[in-house]
């Protein structure tokens, strides 16, 4: 009997995985368009890596840290890098309320000129904290896709908000995996 019941818990829990594998594996679909402006939420150093990236991803992209709504202009879409470094909101002479009214604002017009936000965690379960973990609560339900390292998914929060709020959710190993699904968001 114990056998039995140790195969059916077994069973259900690889059948589960593969149900959840199956929802957030999904296939990249290309739902983006270019060009595309790169900046941070939180001021962090993963945002030049997402610049790497998308210059791999043969991308048509720019950088701008301090972007505003000016930045947007003759763009498609909008990069969001989340993750709160202290170090780089000094180095940018921000704290984090300037830095969460620039971002909320940027994101704001993005809305208004119907330009769709791509949101990305790339610094993993390091750059995560109660400054981010606020940043991702407000800013990913208005993502079209979020591409996350897995290691800062640990919590779950990534994907409890992608699920509620329908958003496709791709998780990669380490932050270098994150350049095919980039690509591959992109028309």
């Amino acid at each position: 009997m114990k056998n039995k019941s140790w195969v059916l818990i077994t069973s259900l829990a690889v059948l589960s995985s593969f149900a959840s594998a199956a929802l957030w594996s999904e296939e990249v679909k290309a739902v983006f368009e270019q060009p595309l402006l790169v900046t941070s939420a939180g001021q962090n150093a993963e945002v030049q890596i997402l610049a790497v990236l998308a210059k791999r991803a043969g991308l048509e992209y720019s950088l701008a840290k301090l972007a505003a709504a000016k930045d947007l202009d003759n763009m498609k879409t909008l990069a969001l890098v989340l993750g709160t470094s202290l170090k780089g909101l000094g180095a940018a002479g921000l704290d984090m309320d300037k830095e969460r009214d620039r971002v909320t604002a940027l994101v704001a017009e993005a809305q208004k000129r119907n330009i769709p936000l791509l949101c990305l965690h790339l610094g993993g379960e390091n750059r995560r904290g109660q400054q981010t973990d606020e940043l991702i609560t407000a800013l990913l339900p208005l993502a079209r896709m979020a591409i996350v390292v897995r290691s800062g998914n640990i919590d779950g929060i990534f994907t409890k908000i992608c699920q509620e709020k329908n958003i496709p959710l791709i998780e990669v190993e380490k932050t270098a995996d994150a350049l095919d699904p980039l690509q591959k968001a992109f028309r």
